[in-house]
């Protein structure tokens, strides 16, 4: 019989809200069918071999087949003829019924008027195949008996299609058979462990799982423990109800493994059936023939509602086929196959459908694999995370378009890492701005409430300053009370500079900006101050000729306020101040350094503020930095501290960083 020209249809998909995207698919999935694309794990129909692995391995439950059982389930309740065609893995997955008369008789009451054994269409298909073996022709077969097997080779070993052995598989040939019984008048539900029957030829009318006849019987509510046992209908299976074990078929035939060992291969399961395939393919072997499953055997099938308790499930068909034989009517079961053998054509043709495959070449190849950070051949891991065996494949996978670099674990954790060091720094970045504008707003507030402070006292301020004045000049020199006007002078002026601070904190004054050589204003501001003898003063302006416009008088007040708190700082200790000055990223950026005994931690928020001092009553207002910050941002730049006060940590310092901005002021 010539072979169709099948389209493959999605029998297979992904249920997206399901998939983790935990690579699971893509690993036990022998074609590759598997795509990531947006961290969805898609299934490629042109691909895939519709094997069921992927439904097999799937923890969550995202992978699943398209049921025929509802089609089925409309067909039992038509006045049709229907019959079973049960695969010979049935012992394993309805291990729970007394018998198989009890099974049969659950099929009959579900509707089918007709139950048959695959396992006969089995006995066909081995006896072909060791006629065929045992001839003189020098041609190396592959079974062809699991669809998903002749899928993979016609797809992925086309040029191997010719070896596929040139027999229908058992549920076609068991199809044939009851076809010819009733002269095509009947209809036939093929019932196995296996999703790629769906999509093996048209012969069969409706391919259901074990999984969806259960479903079946508990929508027709069906209780096996009320069903009259039944028997199959004849024809009887023989040895071909051990088809779905290992080296079923050289079984079924009752071949001497001795005597054929060196002609057969056997290979079960996703990686045994694909190194069998690679090592024939390179003619590895001599004269050997290919028995090959996709499973680990069809009672491990991805359409049975149990995938462990294997050797359990050949026991039970072991035991089954134990007990078959013993009260099969050997007689009539050989004049049934030798009728059948001459009356039915179980032939099939194959024809290659290779898939068109991306063949990248070797500088793609590379340039993938180093954006996976593998520069050298040692950086493949081949760790097989991603789900493919190496990292070379992984980087094909991607250049086809079926996978993305973030599959790669160890690139993953490293770009992980590498965005958790920007985060932090990010974090920190944020940290410090929430801190600066806590700091900002806090100022803000009490600048003014200075300002509001300051004009508020400006009047009668200046009316006792005046008033005092005339009681002075007007009092005699000899007077007692002089003395004490002069002291009422005193604190009156004392009270002007204490407002006129905090007039400079509020920034309520204007900035009156000229060009001035820094070096120039340092100097200045060192012969503003009296510097003891034990302190070393410099000056490192760079570039020297280093100028800016700035308000003269009022960064003056700065530098000398800060030379004076360094001066406080180092107190009779031997020490150094150090002047510093450059340009960098549009800032004139002044420093002024000491290496006195530091500021704590615990007041570094607090310096700018008015009247906070730690120096004793009398000694100071409070309002020298507190000046210092209202001109700096007078001429809109910023003052930052950076200070160690505790000897364990090192030396102790404090250095003030001043930015102004360049090109400011007139």
């Amino acid at each position: 019989m010539e072979a169709m020209n099948l389209e493959y249809h999605q029998l297979v998909f992904t249920v997206q809200n399901r998939c983790k995207v935990c690579y699971t698919c893509v690993r036990e999935c022998p074609a590759k069918a598997i795509r990531i694309f947006n961290g969805q794990a898609d299934i490629l129909p042109d691909r895939c071999i519709t094997c069921g692995n992927c439904v097999k391995v799937c923890s969550q439950g995202a992978k699943d087949y398209v049921k025929h059982s509802d089609e089925v389930d409309d067909l039992l309740h038509t006045n049709e003829k229907v019959a079973a065609l049960v695969a010979p893995s049935f012992p394993s997955e309805f291990s729970d019924f007394k018998t198989y008369q009890n099974f049969v008789g659950v099929l009959k009451k579900l509707g089918f008027d007709y139950v048959f054994e695959v396992a006969f269409g089995a006995d066909l298909v081995a006896h072909t195949f060791k006629k065929l073996v045992g001839s003189e022709s020098n041609m190396q077969y592959i079974t062809s008996d699991c669809p998903a097997i002749v899928k993979f080779v016609r797809k992925y070993y086309p040029e191997l299609t010719d070896n596929l052995l040139p027999i229908c598989s058992p549920m076609n040939a068991m199809n044939r058979v009851v076809k010819n019984m009733f002269s095509n008048d009947i209809k036939t539900v093929f019932i196995g462990p296996c999703i790629a029957k769906k999509d093996d030829w048209d012969e069969v009318d409706y391919k259901i799982t074990y999984r969806e006849l259960r479903s079946l019987l508990q929508k027709n509510n069906i209780n096996k423990e009320l069903i009259k046992p039944a028997n199959f209908d004849p024809p009887y299976g023989g040895l071909g109800a051990i088809f779905p074990v290992s080296r079923g078929l050289i079984q079924t035939v009752d071949i001497d493994d001795k005597l054929y060992k060196s002609n057969i291969i056997a290979a079960e399961g996703r990686e045994d059936f694909q190194e069998a395939l690679k090592e024939f393919h390179s003619k590895t072997w001599g004269e050997e023939n290919l028995e090959l499953l996709c499973c680990d055997g069809c009672i491990m099938g991805p359409g049975t509602t149990s995938l462990s308790n294997r050797f359990a499930k050949e026991a039970f068909v072991s035991n089954y086929v134990k007990r078959k034989l013993k009260n099969i009517d050997w007689e009539q079961w050989q004049s049934d196959l030798d009728y059948w053998l001459d009356n039915i054509d179980l032939s099939v043709k194959y024809s290659p459908t290779p898939i068109a495959d991306l063949i990248p070449d070797e500088d793609e190849i590379r340039s993938v694999l180093i954006e996976l950070g593998k520069t050298t051949p040692e950086d493949e891991l081949n760790c097989g995370a991603c789900g493919y065996n190496t990292c070379r494949e992984h980087a094909i996978a991607i250049i086809k378009g079926i996978a993305e670099t973030e599959m790669c674990l160890p690139y993953t954790i490293d770009r992980l890492h590498s965005l958790l060091e920007e985060l932090n720094i990010s974090n920190k970045e944020l940290q410090d701005a929430q801190e600066a504008l806590k700091k900002t707003e806090k100022l803000a507030t009490m600048g003014q409430l200075s300002a509001g402070i300051a004009h508020e006292l400006n009047n009668p301020l200046g009316v006792i300053i005046m008033y005092a004045n005339i009681l002075y000049d007007e009092c005699p020199t000899d007077d007692p009370k002089r003395n004490d006007l002069e002291m009422i002078v005193s604190q009156a002026e004392r009270c002007r500079q204490i407002v006129r601070g905090l007039l400079n904190f509020a920034r309520k004054n204007q900035v009156q900006y000229e060009k001035i050589s820094i070096d120039e204003l340092f100097n200045k501001a060192i012969h503003s101050v009296v510097i003891p003898e034990n302190i070393d003063v410099k000056i490192n302006v760079n570039p020297p000729s280093l100028e800016a416009n700035i308000d003269v008088e009022q960064m003056l007040q700065v530098i000398t306020n800060l030379i004076q708190n360094s001066i406080d700082a180092i107190n009779n200790n031997n020490g150094e101040i150090i002047l510093e000055a450059q340009t960098k990223d549009n800032y004139l950026v002044m420093t002024v350094y000491d290496n006195g005994i530091g500021i704590p931690n615990n007041n570094l928020t607090k310096i700018f503020e008015p009247f906070f001092t730690t120096k004793p009553v009398g000694k100071g207002t409070g309002l020298g930095l507190a000046t210092v910050y209202g001109i700096i941002k007078m001429h809109k730049g910023k003052i930052e501290v950076e200070s160690n006060a505790d000897p364990t940590k090192g030396p102790t310092y404090t250095k003030f960083f001043i930015f102004i901005p360049q090109g400011k002021g007139k």
